[in-house]
């Protein structure tokens, strides 16, 4: 009746193995280390950046306890404090000769000390957020104002050049705040301009009057449209953010949107407010020019003379030189996005590119009268460019796609066609809440939250095998297991633990012992009513089953509901309270019987079981069943 068949008990071996191995990177704590990331969109981080940090170290007598390259930075572990500071000092000096124009990020980090056992088989502990690791906390307002007049400049350029393609001849065009009017000279001239500004700019509503003898068509973004400009530049704004916050090499910084306009960045584990402040400040921006084709040019590339007016020089990918004319062609303005791919003929890797109309018009025009011509695309970071590529254009290109192909790896594409979107900011942001907590803080909030969980749960323990006996330490047991189990899986998740995670975790203890209550009570109801022991505990199990479903789904919804419309401490209690309650019905049922069959499920003539003092009322005494 009370027995377990031998796969159940392979069950929950295995899952007791899992639990252990990937809750273990938790308790090996973090090691002091330095990371080399890039500081410019241009600079790829490789095997030679790697061995170029190995000779560093090497030259300053510094051993990194382990070196890893993860494709994106370069990460170097030390045994002491002491060593961390002077390893940032060496790789500073040796990468970083020019501090007004850094090519790599030197920063202090840390890392996790798991075993190299342990990380193969992809144990990793969890994160900690800011409140308990420390680090810095940004609100940045977004200046949605400007975004809306930065696409009605885009808009007047648009309709400009859109009028003088189907030459209609309009008496000006200019923006008046958020609105652009175009004069017309009569109602044919005025008619003209609607239907084609009409045909193409549907998210444009116009309205006409009468301007003394004149008329003037005024053209403003629908309401729809308008939203739609606010939502992109928030969106591309975040995606901006992410791309320059990699170089800070925060292991996992929360960067969310806020209401409509705002943005909030937490960075765990950065301490210079200032370091930060100018990652999320800086400004890139991305123009497309003809390269110098001049033999004067070719002379100034290799420095046997100087750059030719009206032209300048800039480095390329490979750091040769290249010679471009100062006019630009385009702006990353009028890129909307760029993706990687490859020709359809050639199978050779490719940046595609999708410009807006204007930019589209324009480059169709370049295109048409530079067959054979090289085209750079360069990208500017802290006021100096880099040339990203420099194609060759085979033939004219219309239609806002542009494929730029020729001597690219895949890696390559991919890079490039990165670099391009990240850009530029879509609309300027300001600070307008700043906050910075200290790791000591953050230390005392872990020793705090850690300190309640285990009191709390030394104490649950205690209760439960002086008022149940036996049934009371397999209770205990499956808490401890339920414990482990949600460790492991926000370990094995990857989910960032924040002190309203750590109150949802000793708030799961609460709820997981509730369950074994539910069970432990119906079994002495059970022995009560008269049951035979290995009745009462078939019994206890099946009935309190259904009591224990019910109320942890219906807890487990209002999780579900705090994690799908909630953010930031709310997001992380939820998640961890849902963890939590999956975890406590496996571990107050599943595990717990497997205990109870174990030590009782054997004994065929059991007279008795050890929980705890049995009340009978209707005799007015108390029978205790104990072994």
């Amino acid at each position: 009746m009370n027995r377990y068949p031998v796969w159940k008990y392979a069950i929950i071996l295995v899952v007791l193995l899992v639990g252990v191995l990937y809750t273990l990177p938790n308790f090996f704590g973090e090691s002091p280390a330095v990371q080399v990331s890039s500081g410019k969109a241009t600079i790829k981080i490789d095997t030679a950046t790697v061995q170029r940090v190995k000779d560093v170290l090497s030259a300053a007598d510094l051993k990194a306890d382990a070196l890893a390259f993860d494709g994106n930075s370069i990460k170097a572990r030390f045994l002491t404090p002491d060593d961390q500071l002077k390893a940032k000092d060496a790789l500073q000096h040796a990468l970083v000769p020019d501090a007004s124009d850094p090519s790599y990020v030197v920063a202090l980090n840390l890392l996790s000390s798991t075993p190299s056992w342990l990380s193969a088989l992809h144990a990793a502990p969890m994160y900690l957020g800011l409140d308990l690791r420390g680090g810095v906390h940004f609100m940045l307002q977004v200046d949605m104002a400007a975004a809306l007049t930065k696409k009605a400049d885009s808009l007047t350029g648009d309709i400009r050049s859109l009028l003088r393609e189907k030459t209609v001849r309009h008496g000006g065009i200019a923006r008046n705040g958020l609105v652009v009017e175009v004069k017309a000279r009569d109602s044919q001239t005025l008619q003209a301009a609607r239907n084609a500004i009409a045909d193409q700019f549907p998210d444009l509503l116009l309205t006409d009057a009468p301007d003394g003898a004149e008329f003037v068509l005024r053209a403003t973004l629908k309401p729809e449209a308008a939203r739609k400009v606010q939502e992109m530049a928030l969106k591309q704004n975040i995606t901006t953010l992410h791309n320059r916050i990699n170089e800070l090499g925060v292991s996992e910084p929360v960067i969310q949107q806020q209401g409509v306009d705002r943005i909030v960045v937490q960075l765990p584990g950065v301490q210079d407010t200032a370091k930060a402040k100018d990652i999320l400040g800086r400004t890139a921006t991305l123009e497309v020019r003809m390269v110098d084709e001049s033999s004067d040019a070719r002379s100034a590339e290799t420095g046997r003379a100087p750059v030719p007016f009206g032209s300048e020089r800039y480095p390329d990918r490979n750091g040769q030189s290249l010679v471009v004319k100062k006019q630009f062609i385009l702006t990353g303005e009028n890129l909307t996005d760029a993706q990687p791919g490859f020709d359809s003929q050639t199978q050779e890797p490719t940046v595609n590119l999708t410009l807006d109309a204007k930019g589209s018009r324009i480059f169709r025009d370049v295109t048409r009268e530079n067959v054979g011509k090289r085209m750079a695309i360069i990208l500017f970071e802290k006021g100096k460019g880099e040339v990203v590529t420099a194609p060759v254009i085979r033939s004219e290109i219309s239609g806002g796609r542009v494929q730029i192909s020729g001597r690219m790896t895949a890696m390559e594409a991919t890079d490039t066609s990165l670099l391009l979107r990240a850009g530029s900011l879509a609309a300027p942001m300001e600070i307008i809440e700043e906050l910075t907590i200290g790791p000591t803080l953050g230390a005392e909030n872990i020793s705090k939250g850690l300190h309640s969980v285990t009191w709390g749960f030394v104490v649950i323990c205690i209760f439960m095998c002086i008022y149940y006996m036996v049934f009371g330490v397999f209770s205990s047991l499956a808490l401890g297991l339920n414990l482990l189990l949600l460790m492991a899986a926000l370990s094995m998740l990857q989910a960032t633990l924040t002190l309203p995670g750590i109150a949802a975790m000793a708030l799961a203890l609460g709820m997981a012992i509730d369950s074994n209550v539910l069970i432990n009570e119906r079994v002495r109801e059970e022995l009560r009513a008269g049951a035979s022991p290995q009745a009462a505990i078939h019994a206890g199990y099946d009935r309190a089953w259904a009591t224990i479903l019910d109320s942890n789904i219906s807890t487990l919804i209002v999780g579900l509901a705090l994690l799908a419309f909630g953010s930031g401490p709310v997001r992380g209690f939820a998640v961890v309270h849902c963890i939590g309650i999956l975890t406590s019905m496996f571990s107050a049922v599943f595990f717990s019987r497997g205990l109870v069959n174990l030590w009782y499920g054997r004994q065929k003539k059991l007279k008795s079981v050890a929980i705890g003092t049995v009340w009978r009322p209707d005799e007015g005494t108390a029978l205790t069943r104990s072994e």
